[in-house]
């Protein structure tokens, strides 16, 4: 029997005494004042918090069961040239979740656009927060059955300034990469850690 859990149950009360937004370009962010409950009764003093907004994300890691392999992206990413880290990240497949679409919509696309893969089928991950903080952007992660046969080349869309390595790695090099520190986008991260977690059931399933 698993151990019972510590109880979690956290105060529900908020009050936002007012919202403006103080800054919208590509993205927006917004001023809160506001207050919460407190786990040892009554309400905190109003406080100030600005919200980064810029909306809800999927992302997929590509995998190949019969050869072992993943499909990668390496691309750039002007938040890590600002954090003094590697510009060129190395990456799974991710979009933005426009207004009607559903995340496993949306993996299945930038898959296509980003990777020049099809997803042959899916499992759920995880949902997960970016930067809590600071930021309501939530990301669903998603592990993705693909062929990497021929997999490889430069993909993305002009339009939208992407320019997009795609390579393939077996599941060894990975492991080697993410030792070596070479991964260092979250999304990509929590897959490959989970896909290691469960790779027994992962691979019972898509190569049955």
């Amino acid at each position: 029997m698993p151990e019972p859990l510590p109880d979690l149950r956290a105060p529900s009360e908020v009050d936002i005494v007012s919202r403006k937004t103080v800054f919208r370009g590509y993205f927006r962010i917004d001023e809160y004042v506001l207050r919460h409950g407190r786990f040892d009764g009554g309400m905190t003093t109003p406080m100030s918090r600005e919200l980064f907004e810029r909306g809800h994300a999927a992302a997929l890691l590509p995998f190949d069961p019969l050869r072992d392999t993943f499909v990668l992206c390496q691309q750039f990413r002007i938040g890590a040239y600002a954090a003094g880290m590697d510009a060129w990240q190395l990456e799974c497949v991710a979009g933005i979740i426009e207004e009607g679409e559903q995340p496993d919509e949306v993996v299945r696309r930038e898959t296509v656009e980003e990777a020049g893969c099809t997803v042959l089928d899916l499992m759920p991950i995880q949902r997960y927060l970016v930067s809590p903080g600071g930021c309501s952007e939530s990301v669903w992660l998603y592990l993705g059955r693909v062929s990497a046969e021929n997999a490889g080349g430069i993909f993305g869309l002009a339009e939208e300034h992407e320019h997009i390595r795609v390579f393939t790695a077996t599941s060894a090099q990975v492991r080697q990469m993410m030792d070596a520190g070479m991964i260092e986008n979250a999304a990509t991260l929590l897959c490959m850690q989970w896909f290691f977690l469960n790779r027994d059931r992962i691979l019972a399933a898509w190569k049955a």
